[in-house]
């Protein structure tokens, strides 16, 4: 038997390189295919990513629409401080926010139908929130333009 260099591989690594079975009993070794192996995994990687953005897609719209109430707020709070107040609110109760003949806005304790003879208009039913800006309970159908609806912020 001739003698082997000594800079040749074990016949055990030469064996594992076959792509085939070499011994009784082997199991074939086939070759994978690449291409399949990452478009599974481009396929898994676009489902996951489109389902993270439309988590935050949904985020995003819940802040807007956070935001907006805000800022609605802000403005009825803006007009209802502009008003003739001849008391202080109490955080939590509910107002009544009229305007007189001359159109001047006034923010009343007295509801819409207790007001007896000195019918002022009905402009909004509101309640003054803990951080002292105003929530619109609800708005008189003629000054809707005016307030945001309470339903559609």
């Amino acid at each position: 038997m001739p003698e082997k260099p000594t800079d040749a591989a074990p016949d055990d690594e030469i064996l594992s390189l076959l792509p085939y079975a070499h011994m009784r009993g082997g199991f074939p070794v086939k070759p994978e295919d690449i291409g399949q192996a990452k478009g599974i995994a481009i396929t898994a990687m676009e489902e996951q990513v489109q389902s993270q953005l439309k988590q935050i897609y949904g985020q995003v719209e819940t802040l807007a629409r956070q935001a907006k109430e805000i800022r609605n707020r802000a403005a009825v709070s803006y007009r209802i401080y502009q008003c003739d107040m001849k008391f202080v609110p109490v955080i939590g109760q509910t107002y009544y926010l009229y305007e007189d003949s001359k159109g001047r806005p006034s923010l009343s304790m007295i509801p819409p139908a207790q007001l007896g003879p000195l019918r002022k208009k009905h402009l909004a039913t509101v309640r003054q929130l803990h951080d002292h800006t105003w929530e619109i309970i609800e708005v008189s159908p003629d000054f809707k333009a005016e307030f945001p609806d309470p339903d559609n912020t």
